[in-house]
């Protein structure tokens, strides 16, 4: 597996992420954790790789646009001097657009999105031993849904971040997408954002798949 011994991955995202985690740092006893995949991934992290020790800090903050990311990347991510880091963030920035479609002030265009992401990788690039990004997702089947479609161009943006900056990309979509084959939407969120637990599950093997995870 690509991440090693004594080494600290920092997940940041909205509330996918987010789902309870511990304030002001999702990290400790009981549910420091929250929730969500970044849980599981603890979970499984240390029940298979005990000896290694790896530490998992939680710091998704519900509601987060990619622009909350940068008001607050210094305080939650370079002052936790992650070795890894993962990045899950987008469904907010286009969500916006559609449950909010007259408040333009809330929306991050696409132009916006790519540039910020890129600059936020910049900034935490230089002392990562690791980085991963996660695309967006809507869990719709039809592609042809705005959203979807909408969703779909910002998860490219994700991919073509990662290819540049030389980062593992997961394809959190294509993960859905492929539960989506043998069940209903509502089956996994019931608003089509948020996952129940199967969900958070797929999420969690994207990323364990990712990191070459040893199952």
């Amino acid at each position: 597996m690509k991440i090693q011994s004594n080494q600290k991955l920092v997940m940041i995202g909205d509330s996918i992420t987010d789902c309870g985690r511990a304030q002001p740092v999702g990290e400790g006893l009981f549910e420091a954790h929250g929730k969500s995949y970044v849980a599981y991934v603890a979970g499984l992290l240390g029940a298979v790789y005990p000896d290694r020790h790896i530490r998992v800090v939680n710091m998704g903050t519900s509601g987060n646009t990619v622009r909350d990311l940068k008001a607050r990347w210094q305080r939650d991510v370079l002052d936790l001097s992650p070795d890894w880091l993962s990045i899950m963030i987008g469904i907010n920035d286009v969500w916006r657009q559609f449950d909010l479609p007259l408040q333009t002030e809330l929306h991050v265009p696409i132009a916006e999105y790519e540039h910020t992401l890129d600059e936020l990788v910049l900034a935490a690039k230089p002392t990562l031993k690791g980085l991963v990004l996660m695309s967006p997702f809507f869990i719709e089947p039809n592609r042809a849904d705005a959203m979807r479609a909408t969703m779909d161009r910002y998860g490219t943006v994700v991919r073509q971040v990662a290819k540049r900056h030389g980062a593992i990309f997961v394809d959190t979509q294509a993960a859905f997408d492929s539960v989506l084959k043998h069940c209903h939407a509502a089956s996994l969120a019931w608003d089509r954002v948020h996952p129940n637990v199967t969900g958070h599950m797929v999420l969690t093997r994207a990323f364990l798949n990712a990191v070459e995870f040893a199952w």
